[in-house]
């Protein structure tokens, strides 16, 4: 009699990965990015869309799965001349340029996902991102592995908030900067009356107008052609504005403001995910300078994050002044990586690694 076949005697193999080409946004992307990690989890098919939008380009998704499960979601647009086969993941600086990986993906996919790659690219830019990005650090890695050239050049250390950790030591918000800003407060209503608003999804897109008009009054208006503000025409909006149309991307934008006696006088903009606070942008109008209307919103927005479950606040790159006096301690390093496939692609890239990291900050 043959003895029946117990559960144990069977042994799993490993998944099977495979990966594809579509032309196009893969509808995919929002699968892989549910299943990304939290900080991840704003690149969706929406958030790509508003970019190629705002600032062109015609894009192919890079698609793998494991066992028939999306787990690798990579758009990316041609840059430069076609007979270089080069090509970029597309996105908004703001804060950082990757792409959906799933945090169960096994090694298999990023080895089908550079094979795929390379038969499609010669080059593949992603960034920036910071150095421990959860997407793209393992892809830059197994490419290493595989043979790819892998180029970096600095763009600019990151600053990271702890807020609950500092409130647990008892060291923030400081007493003293909690009095220095009530003080600022009373003086600021001899300007008309205040009022405080936190802003979320249900108020994009008509909300991002108010920012603008900040901006417009703002130094950077006034300093620059205005081409890096991030809610007006001439600057960013387009992009913000499209991207507030995916109703799941809208639910993570946050925006404090301070109107004077109705009049949009300051902002702090946001993108959360998770428990972590993206600080994408803040500005003030300059009439009302003497009072510190940024600082006084930016405390206020902060605490109202904390009391949502926000722990730490990711504050980007530059200005590192203020965002010390905050409490914030460098971060990861912020990069631009290119990827060169193996062969005499790879050769001449290995031969431009000096001149690519000599083009960064």
């Amino acid at each position: 009699m043959t003895k029946p076949m117990l559960l144990a005697d069977f042994q799993r193999l490993p998944p099977v990965a495979r990966g594809h080409l579509a032309d196009g946004l893969a509808a995919a992307i929002d699968t892989v990015a549910a299943r990304a990690a939290p900080a991840h989890g704003f690149l969706r098919y929406g958030w790509f869309a508003a970019a190629l939008g705002a600032y062109g380009g015609q894009a192919r998704t890079l698609l793998v799965e494991e066992d028939g499960e999306p787990t690798l979601a990579l758009p990316f647009v041609g840059i430069g001349p076609a007979i270089a086969r080069a090509a970029a993941v597309p996105g908004s600086y703001w804060p950082f340029r990757s792409f959906p990986l799933a945090v169960d993906a096994g090694e298999g996919t990023l080895k089908a996902a550079l094979a795929t790659l390379a038969g499609a690219v010669n080059v593949l830019r992603i960034g920036p991102v910071y150095d421990d990005d959860p997407a793209a650090m393992p892809l830059i890695a197994a490419a290493r592995a595989a043979g790819w050239a892998v180029l970096d050049r600095f763009v600019a250390d990151s600053w990271l908030l702890n807020m609950a950790a500092l409130q647990a030591e008892g060291t923030w918000p400081r007493g003293s900067t909690l009095r220095k800003n009530r003080f600022h407060e009373k003086h600021l209503a001899g300007h008309g009356v205040p009022d405080w608003r936190f802003l979320n999804g249900g108020d994009w897109p008509a909300a991002f107008d108010a920012l603008a008009g900040v901006e417009e009054a703002s130094w950077i208006a006034a300093r620059t052609d205005g081409s890096d503000a991030k809610f007006t025409t001439t600057g960013h909006g387009a992009f913000w504005r499209a991207a507030a149309a995916d109703p799941v991307v809208a639910g993570m934008l946050r925006a404090a403001l301070l109107t004077i006696d109705g009049r949009p006088a300051a902002f702090s903009f946001d993108l959360d995910a998770g428990d972590l606070k993206y600080a994408i942008a803040n500005s003030y109008d300059p009439a009302y300078a003497k009072h510190s209307p940024g600082k006084l919103l930016y405390y206020r927005n902060l605490v109202e994050a904390l009391g949502r479950g926000i722990t730490r606040v990711d504050w980007g790159a530059g200005d590192s002044g203020y965002k010390q006096v905050i409490g914030a301690d460098k971060g990861p390093a912020i990069r631009d990586w290119l990827l060169v496939r193996p062969g005499l692609p790879a050769l001449l890239g290995r031969l431009a690694r000096g001149a690519w990291r000599r083009s960064g900050h």
